[in-house]
């Protein structure tokens, strides 16, 4: 972690001063760093040129309505889960209608916001609170399509949560089945359509596309060359496992090569 502000501080201090004048000057740019979350230098530098990062709860609902419009169109249920949302976190009239405007904003860019989320690495309760948020937005349309998943997981690592976790928190909106019916082979094929992020009505070349996508994405042998960690293999490991099997269900079921 740099503190920009700090550093300049410290240094300007230092020249003007000597250890007396680094010592206020750091602590001036410190209180600075605080004030204007400038907790790097790229943030620092799209300060000095006028780029306000989002963060708080307009980055958030940002995150929400990029979300809901991934799959092509906000549906109600999407709008119903923001209001939720706004409720949940006790926002007032004026607040809602800034998180309004941001869900607005969110649905047709995503410029800048890894440096918004890289600060949630020191809050991991928020950071795993916000992908709950995302992953609810993400099932309200039904099944969580590919390029929805695939983002939502790319936030958690820029949040610096681990991949097994952001695993996890999916796991906790997947649908539920009740434990009292038999499963069926029927269960068996819509679990492994919604694995890949397909549906019933997918053509076959649709369903091998996504196959490979999600594969390309998830093999550890690549994630190995991008330095990931042992869990972060694992899990990965874990989950091309899984997109095999499902993959294999669908051709099974489906019939084809």
């Amino acid at each position: 972690m740099r503190w920009p502000a700090t550093l300049l501080g410290a240094a300007a201090g230092l020249a003007l001063a000597s250890i007396p004048g680094a010592l206020l000057g750091g602590l001036l740019g410190y209180l600075l760093d605080r004030r204007l979350q400038l907790d790097s230098w790229p943030t620092f530098v799209r300060r000095l040129r006028g780029q306000v990062l989002p963060h708080g709860d307009e980055l958030l609902f940002m995150l929400l309505g990029r979300v809901a419009k991934g799959d092509g169109r906000v549906l109600p249920e999407h709008i119903r889960l923001a209001r939720g949302e706004m409720k949940r976190l006790g926002l007032d009239e004026a607040q809602q209608t800034l998180a309004i405007a941001a869900f607005g904003r969110g649905k047709h860019h995503e410029r800048g916001w890894r440096l918004s989320l890289l600060p949630l690495r020191r809050d991991a309760v928020r950071a795993e609170n916000w992908l709950r948020s995302c992953w609810a937005m993400a099932r309200a349309g039904g099944a969580v399509s590919v390029a929805s998943g695939e983002r939502i997981r790319l936030w958690g690592r820029w949040m610096g949560l681990p991949a097994e976790r952001v695993e996890q928190l999916a796991a906790e909106f997947e649908p539920v089945v009740k434990r009292s019916a038999p499963v069926r082979r029927h269960d068996d094929y819509a679990k492994a359509l919604t694995l890949l992020g397909v549906s019933e009505a997918s053509s076959a070349e649709q369903v091998k596309r996504a196959y490979r996508k999600l594969l390309s994405l998830n093999h550890p042998d690549k994630l190995a060359g991008q330095g990931a960690s042992q869990a972060q293999l694992r899990a990965a490991t874990e989950r091309t496992r899984e997109l095999h099997s499902a993959y294999a269900k669908v051709r099974e079921q489906r019939g084809f090569r």
